[in-house]
């Protein structure tokens, strides 16, 4: 129905009334900081190795995200059936959830140009099934990144194949690269599937010139499955990221997934730097909560 012009700066200064008034204690609730933290398991350089359960939960972690492929470069292989039954049990001897796993064999067969892409990603679907967990993330980088319009709509176009057994199985695929929060939309829109998203990555999307807290904000909470938070080589906190803008901007869209660290060791002191990194994204945490 059309507005008036009077009616319309009418609800324009109704607008501004309302914004300038404190936040309920709902509201304020509603806005706190939802989602837990983990660490991927090649940071703690135990690439689809069990033990990075034991480690994680003694640095302090919330859970783990774990490989789908061992081995380096054409060796890589999917794991097996053993390494998922041990995955499971150690998640459950440490009390320690699996948060996704990463299809890391896309760093090896292309899912954009080899043939191999989308029987691994079939194959992933079923690990990650049989895991127990719902996302599983699809990593695009180096040769096998998303450079021109005509590559995301081939992958889209893939995705829309697979995605109605990964659907079925109750997995998600996420989307993680080095475009822009639109483009991986325009992936999106072109699977035509709830279960494929985006894993947004806030270092690689700053280093590739993208202004992460108004992708994070302009996404949203439903288009994001996941969040890798990094700033390597450096410490969070000491290089151009605005952390505290991304934890904000997580609270602000409802944000309740999991965000994981995939950060370097800056001092190549494993442990130590690790537990640096936590400390200050729990720090940012709870500086938003008391906010």
């Amino acid at each position: 129905m059309p507005q008036s012009r009077r009616a319309f700066l009418a609800l324009g200064a109704a607008g501004l009334v309302s914004a300038a008034r404190p936040l309920t204690a709902a509201a304020r609730v509603a806005q706190l900081p939802k989602f837990r933290v983990g660490v991927t398991d090649w940071n703690l350089r135990s690439e689809a190795n069990p033990a990075s359960f034991a480690l994680a939960k003694r640095l302090g972690f919330d859970g783990v995200q774990v490989s789908l492929a061992s081995g380096r470069g054409a060796g890589r292989a999917p794991i097996t059936d053993d390494l998922v039954k041990q995955y499971v049990a150690q998640s459950r001897e440490h009390a320690l959830p699996i948060t996704s796993t990463c299809l890391n064999i896309l760093h090896t067969n292309y899912l954009k140009s080899d043939a191999l892409g989308p029987k691994r990603v079939a194959e992933g679907i079923a690990l990650t099934k049989a895991i127990g967990v719902e996302v599983m993330l699809l990593p695009f980088f180096g040769d096998g990144a998303l450079k021109t319009p005509d590559e995301m709509d081939r992958v889209g176009d893939i995705l829309r194949e697979l995605a109605p057994d990964a659907q079925k199985a109750g997995v998600i695929l996420g989307l993680e690269d080095t475009i822009s929060a639109r483009d991986n939309v325009r992936i999106m829109d072109r699977a035509k599937s709830p279960a494929v998203l985006t894993y947004y990555d806030v270092g690689n999307s700053t280093v590739n010139g993208h202004t992460v807290i108004e992708e994070l904000r302009w996404l949203g909470r439903d288009r994001i499955c996941e969040v890798h938070l990094k700033d390597n080589p450096h410490f969070m906190g000491e290089g151009t990221i605005d952390f505290p803008g991304v934890i904000d901007a997580l609270a602000d869209i409802g944000f309740a997934r999991w965000a994981v660290l995939e950060t370097s060791s800056p001092t190549k002191m494993l442990e130590d730097d690790m537990r640096r990194n936590l400390a200050f994204t729990r720090g940012l945490v709870t500086a938003r909560a008391k906010a």
